[in-house]
């Protein structure tokens, strides 16, 4: 078989790079350029990189056209057997639209997840590709029921866990080399927070943004904000320089470096999708700043959810009081995303349904 996998940001290439070691040669890797960094190539090297003359300038909707008519092209030349999309960016729709134009099967990694704020473009984009998809991969039962309660047919969905848990324990650095990395940010020893801040709703609302960085330097603990170009540009414009000053700034930071801090953090506190679970496999407790979350699972377990405000210095003090009690409560708590095997059980699925057929499409001619 010959599997497209459709990658164009980093956390997609994160949680995709399992599958495709598992794939090994029939993996055929297609970057839209996305979010094209050098960290990327860390987890997935592209076999093809789309020539879709993309501006990151460029609206949402130019975009989705550009990518979908590039992949619609890439799909006719290279004739996949299947497609792999993930998660809910635009290039995980663009990667869905093209096999649906092309008559290819297609899969969807972490299917299922609703927030039900319809605000949320991420939101329209996994209703949309969950019902292109001819197999549904579900991080979790609950992920499950939303795609039935979508009357999504249940012979096209399979629960598989989250490749996370897998991308996490991989990257995760020794011991000794998270020592290094905390030395070398002075965080050896300390008790610090982790935050970091960067959906719209957060970093392009100057009065939120203001809230979350005067709520975080009132912490009594050291607080690490690595920070996001989108947040880093708001912070400039609104005048939040001196604001933000109060806390340890640090660049964007690699994958490994990151997940160490995740580990050594007292408290996560975060608007991050991909760091909510992340949390759960190095078993950090995490305060979720959102009007609304995906995630549901990780608010019954590693953490709560609360909106801009005085709440996010009142649970994180209340947790920081009790500190142990609440780490060792979390330490023997499995993740929701499951046991680490969510790539095998996908690749599985994915060869029972589609090896040697098309189950519901049939193939179009190259000069279609």
């Amino acid at each position: 078989m010959r599997i497209a996998i459709v990658v164009g940001t980093r956390p997609e290439a994160i949680k995709l790079a399992p599958i495709a070691e598992l794939l090994g040669p029939e993996a055929f890797i297609i970057h839209t350029g996305q979010h094209y960094t050098t960290g990327m190539n860390a987890h997935l090297t592209p076999s093809l990189v789309l020539d879709a003359h993309h501006d990151h300038r460029a609206t949402r909707g130019h975009q989705l056209g550009s990518w979908t008519s590039a992949l619609d092209h890439a799909f006719r030349e290279y004739r996949p057997d299947s497609v792999i999309v993930q998660g809910d960016t635009t290039s995980a729709l663009a990667g869905a639209l093209a096999a649906n134009t092309t008559a290819t099967p297609l899969v969807h990694i972490e299917a299922g997840l609703r927030s039900f704020d319809r605000a949320m473009p991420e939101e329209h984009h996994r209703v949309l590709i969950d019902h292109l998809a001819d197999l549904c991969c579900a991080p979790t039962p609950l992920a499950r029921n939303n795609l039935l309660a979508e009357r999504i047919p249940p012979e096209r969905i399979e629960t598989t866990g989250n490749t996370i848990v897998e991308a996490v324990t991989t990257a995760l650095p020794s011991s000794d080399d998270q020592a290094d990395i905390l030395d070398q940010l002075g965080l050896a020893g300390a008790q610090f927070v982790l935050a970091t801040f960067h959906r719209p709703e957060n970093a392009d609302n100057s009065a939120a943004l203001e809230v979350i960085l005067r709520e975080l330097a009132a912490l009594p603990v050291p607080v690490v904000f690595p920070l996001h170009p989108r947040t880093q540009r708001q912070i400039m414009a609104s005048g939040f320089v001196a604001l933000a000053g109060r806390l340890r700034l640090t660049g964007p930071l690699d994958y490994p470096a990151l997940l160490s801090l995740i580990r050594h953090a007292a408290i996560v506190i975060s608007d991050s999708g991909g760091i909510q679970e992340e949390a759960t496999v190095l078993k950090r407790p995490i305060l979720v700043v959102r009007r609304s979350n995906e995630r549901p699972e990780v608010e019954d377990s590693f953490g709560t959810r609360r909106r801009p405000g005085p709440d996010i210095s009142a649970v994180t003090t209340t947790w920081l009081s009790d500190l142990d009690a609440v780490h060792a409560q979390l330490a023997h708590l499995p993740s929701p995303y499951g046991d680490g095997t969510a790539s095998a059980q996908i690749v599985h699925a994915l060869r029972a349904s589609f090896a040697g057929q098309r189950p519901t499409k049939h193939r179009l001619p190259k000069t279609a």
